[in-house]
């Protein structure tokens, strides 16, 4: 399955799932709901963070946290 880290700038996909962990509810908080589309816009030099466009916002989200991410 493809997660949320592996897109590449430019990206859309449509989250399908998020992996249980301590971060889901907060994942889910922030509005990154299954169905939801979500555009990767750009990731930091060094890897961290990732920056996202979904339901008209920016929104960036540390590797480990699109890691839990899964996308179709």
């Amino acid at each position: 399955m493809t997660t949320l880290d592996q897109l590449r700038p430019g990206d859309t996909r449509t989250i399908t799932n998020l992996r249980s962990s301590d971060l889901t509810i907060k994942l889910l908080e922030m509005g990154l709901l299954p169905g939801k589309a979500v555009q990767f816009n750009f990731k930091a030099p060094l890897g961290c963070p990732i920056s996202v466009q979904i339901s008209g916002y920016s929104l960036s989200l540390r590797i480990d946290e699109a890691r839990l991410i899964e996308v179709a």
